[in-house]
This record gives structure tokens, C-alpha cells and sequence, in this order.
């Protein structure tokens, strides 16, 4: 069981179920999961919460050794998935360093709870293998931005922390020009400015990966993330207080599981080679 430690009420029922743990780190907090990935094989999933910066990150590897890396930036509004891709040698495919993609997606306030309640939650036992409680349907997002990362000045009225997560993926950090719409709307923003300076890359335009003969050439390239577990919302329960008064709580998460796919396109066929499989 998974709780989130809070004061209770003062009633006698409620300090019947519930209880608290002291916090080491009152402006950080992290949880670490086992949980199964789209194999169904047990990993391990780190979720760090910085309540001074109000972000979420979680972490994990995946079985055949990809680094996935999802960052809430909550004061902004967004959310980077990341991915580490190890080069693929038994086919021949070699580099100096590994493969990196970043998908940066507006975050919507129901999708993860907050970075103060994530810090607050504690495992009783640290060794389960976590299930989620609902399974969310397929995402499909079509990145069609490319996101001009030396454009420093416009990145960090976005997100001041795009940079420096996808700093490594100059060329392979997409967005969605629909999704900067929205959030240029509800924060006031000048959203011209980040588009005018991302690159538009628009997927028809382009062939499927899978179907691409020439390796060099550009092609439209699906890539898959899955979530085995996070929290995806709080529980409350109820009581009395000192006075009778009947008052809620919080005192527990709900959990899910997602699976996004990012329609982008490659730079080259050989940036997208688990199409062909």
C-alpha cells in the first residue's frame, strides 16, 4: 500500500486509519516502484518530486537498456518525455554516443498529482510489484514541430527546464504546434515566438519509415512510451473532527498506466529503426 503522509483530522476514527511518517526532506521526495513494463518483465521506477521548482520526475530502464525519462514542469504547463536509445550492434549500427529523442507535450492539471503530494507518499511495502488501478487507452500525438534549441530566450519562457533535458537532442526535440497554441492562450504567452522559430515538420509530407528503401533519407517514424505505473489522483477520506463536523482528507493515490505514441519524423531512416521490425 501506497499513502500519502498528511495531518489528519483529530478524531479518534481517523487516527485509527491513518497514520504518518516524517518526512526527511521537507522540499524533496522520492519514491522508488517495482512495477511491469509492455513486456510484462519487473523494473524498477524512480519518481523524484522538487516542490521548490515544482517538477515531477520519473525514470526507469527498460529491459532492453532505453532510458525513459518523463519531467513535469507544472508552473508550465509541460511535460518532456525522454528516451535513451542504445545503438542497435547486432545490426549493425554504431555511434559514438547513444540516440536520444525528447517529445515536450502541454500537461493537463488531471494527469499526475501534485509535485507536494508526490513528495509525501510512502510505500509500507517497498518490495510489491505495483499493479495500477485503471489502464488508460492509446495516445497518439503528431509532433509536427521541431523545436530550435539554441533559441535559448524562447525556450525559457516555455519551459526554463527544455534545455537542459533535451540538450543532447538538438535535432530530435519535437513538439506540437496545437499544443503551444493552447498553452500560449491560457498562460498569455506570445506563442508566435515559439513557433516562428520551431521547424515544421509535417508528417504527410513524408513516407512511413517501415516503407523507406534509402536509410539517409527522412521518413515518418512512430515511437512508443508506456508508463507501467504513476499517480494519477488523490483519495479521500472521510471523518469527524473535534467538533463533529464531518471533513475529507487526503489519504491515498489512484494509479494508472499510459501508453503514448509520437507520430515525428526521423532525419533519417536509420534514426528509426525498430519501424522495421
Amino acid at each position: 500500500m501506497i499513502k500519502i503522509t498528511e495531518y489528519a483530522p483529530t478524531c479518534l476514527l481517523c487516527m485509527v486509519t491513518y497514520y504518518f511518517v516524517c518526512l526527511i526532506n521537507p522540499v524533496s521526495g522520492q519514491l522508488v516502484v517495482n512495477m511491469r513494463d509492455k513486456g510484462g518483465d519487473v523494473i524498477k521506477q524512480k519518481i523524484d518530486a522538487d516542490i521548490a521548482s515544482d517538477t515531477v520526475t520519473l525514470e526507469f530502464f527498460q529491459q532492453d537498456g532505453i532510458l525513459i525519462t518523463q519531467f513535469i514542469d507544472f508552473k508550465s504547463d509541460i511535460q518532456i518525455f525522454r528516451a535513451y536509445l542504445p545503438w542497435e550492434e547486432e545490426r549493425g549500427v554504431v555511434l559514438a554516443k547513444p540516440q536520444m529523442l525528447c517529445f515536450v507535450i502541454r500537461f493537463g492539471k488531471n494527469e499526475f498529482i501534485s509535485s507536494d503530494a508526490m513528495s509525501k507518499l510512502r510505500q509500507k511495502n517497498p518490495t510489491a510489484v505495483r499493479i495500477p488501478e485503471e489502464e488508460k487507452g492509446l495516445e497518439t500525438h503528431i509532433m509536427d514541430l521541431g523545436l530550435n534549441l539554441s533559441a535559448t530566450d524562447s525556450l525559457q519562457t516555455l519551459s526554463p527546464h527544455i534545455y537542459n533535458i533535451c540538450k543532447e537532442a538538438p535535432e530530435s526535440t519535437y513538439t506540437k504546434e496545437s499544443d503551444l497554441n493552447i498553452i500560449a492562450r491560457t498562460s498569455g504567452k506570445d506563442g508566435n515566438t515559439w513557433i516562428s522559430r520551431a521547424k515544421k515538420l509535417p508528417l504527410a509530407k513524408y513516407s512511413r519509415c517501415k516503407d523507406t528503401i534509402d536509410p539517409s533519407k527522412p521518413c515518418a517514424c512512430p515511437y512508443q512510451i508506456c508508463i507501467g505505473w504513476y499517480p494519477c489522483g488523490l483519495k479521500y477520506c472521510h471523518g469527524r473532527d473535534s467538533t463533529g463536523k464531518i471533513v475529507s482528507y487526503r489519504c491515498g493515490i489512484k494509479t494508472c498506466k499510459r501508453c503514448i505514441n509520437f507520430e515525428h519524423v526521423a532525419l533519417q531512416k536509420i534514426y528509426c529503426l525498430w519501424d522495421d521490425v
